[in-house]
């Protein structure tokens, strides 16, 4: 058919995807990278997202290297992989897990993914029975709301108490759970807090979710990226008192995003999930989806068995150091409150005083402003749900964070409010 004398199509595009994605982490990034004077000469500066290894202090080990190299050149790991991925892979990883836990792991409770992004993708729809809803925490990974909204699966947001240590509100919990509740989520070590959950809050947590009937997923991809008080205590621990799906990935503790290679596991010693059909839901969830490289699955049990503490320890001490530099810069900036000095993961909450500024109307603003301006990418916070805060990653060059923040102090002065 023709109208007007064009040819008429039978398709169109329905415009968004869902109402999230004009807030999601990648399309506010690239509103604000659109910002960025061109003709700055200075570098710009991304203290927005988790991703060090743009920067030589944040480099993986060689050894990691090696073995994708090895994997590569070996010829083994040129196929299709199986859906749940390469038994040796699944078995290095189980070993690996429960080397912090008080039960042995089988391979079988292993899944590989493309990422934890992918882990999340499938926890999320395996869950997402007709009328079920879902509790996230308030701020959260703004990836869990996106996705569950594209899958008509409902969230309801239980708050973090930024006053202890972004702890979860259990009454906020209990309060918002009904008989159509089937999970909540945790992000421990936290992304975007930078909080490390107490041994005992986490056993309060899966006590709380048992009365409920509900699972826990719990986040876990900054595992042992810790530099405080609190050391990390994975949620599995706790999955003899309620079942437990575990989210990771070697993107962050080996510093390799890009590599994208994660998990789901389940922590669920009493086989509660596999007797509800979630883990034949899972494995139903994979067999529809790409797989992780194989090649990458390949270099699995070496990178995992072989990977020095030394490398570890490492890491561990820059990202204290650049922490502490962050925590100590933002004290100096009198429009920007932190509330808790971040102990592990990459990233940090601050908190915007606009009375204090000029011409600065909210979170999203500062952000723009500041990238046109003085050529720095902060995170707005309405992104992770905390609107008129920032979310600040720590994971730079000292150098770059301690330049980072002279700018954003240059420009905090400049929109000081006029006594």
């Amino acid at each position: 058919m023709e109208e007007n004398g064009e040819k008429r199509w039978n398709f169109w595009g329905m415009g968004k995807l869902n109402p999230q994605s004009k807030t999601s982490v990648r399309g506010l990034f690239m509103k604000i990278w659109g910002s960025v004077n061109k003709d700055d000469p200075r570098p710009l500066l991304p203290l927005g997202h988790g991703d060090p290894s743009p920067f030589p202090c944040f480099r993986t080990t060689p050894l990691a290297e090696d073995a994708v190299v090895d994997a590569l050149r070996s010829a083994k790991f040129n196929s299709y992989p199986p859906t749940s991925g390469l038994q040796p892979a699944r078995s290095a990883i189980a070993d690996y897990l429960s080397r912090d836990l008080p039960y042995t792991l089988s391979p079988d409770d292993v899944f590989l993914t493309i990422g934890c992004i992918q882990a999340i993708e499938v926890t999320l729809r395996a869950l997402a029975r007709p009328g079920a809803n879902i509790l996230l925490p308030r701020p959260c990974f703004p990836f869990y709301d996106s996705y569950a909204s594209s899958i008509n699966l409902e969230v309801r947001y239980f708050d973090l108490n930024p006053e202890k240590g972004w702890e979860v509100d259990i009454e906020s919990v209990e309060a918002l759970t009904d008989e159509n509740t089937v999970a909540m989520v945790i992000i421990n070590p936290g992304n975007p807090c930078g909080s490390v959950y107490t041994r005992q809050h986490l056993k309060e947590i899966a006590e709380t979710a048992r009365k409920l009937g509900i699972l826990v997923v719990t986040d876990e991809v900054y595992h042992h990226l810790t530099f405080g008080p609190n050391p990390f205590v994975p949620m599995g621990v706790f999955g003899s008192i309620v079942p437990v799906i575990t989210l990771g990935s070697i993107s962050k503790r080996w510093l390799v995003p890009g590599w994208r290679l994660g998990w789901l596991v389940i922590s669920d010693p009493n086989g509660i999930l596999r007797k509800s059909g979630i883990v034949e839901c899972i494995t139903d969830c994979l067999n529809m989806t790409p797989n992780p490289p194989t090649f990458i699955q390949g270099a699995v049990p070496q990178i995992l068995e072989k990977t020095g503490e030394d490398f570890f320890s490492k890491t561990i001490d820059i990202l204290r150091e650049v922490a502490h530099i962050c925590y100590e810069r933002i004290q100096e900036i009198p429009c920007i409150t932190c509330p808790n000095k971040p102990e592990g993961s990459m990233f940090v909450m601050a908190k915007l005083n606009l009375p204090l500024l000029e011409d600065i109307n909210d979170d999203l603003d500062f952000c723009l402003k500041l990238a046109k301006e003085e050529s720095v990418v902060v995170l707005p916070g309405v992104a992770v749900g905390m609107k008129n805060w920032l979310r600040i990653t720590f994971a730079a060059e000292p150098s770059a964070l301690e330049d980072g923040f002279g700018r954003m102090k240059a420009f905090c002065e400049r929109h000081a409010k006029k006594q």
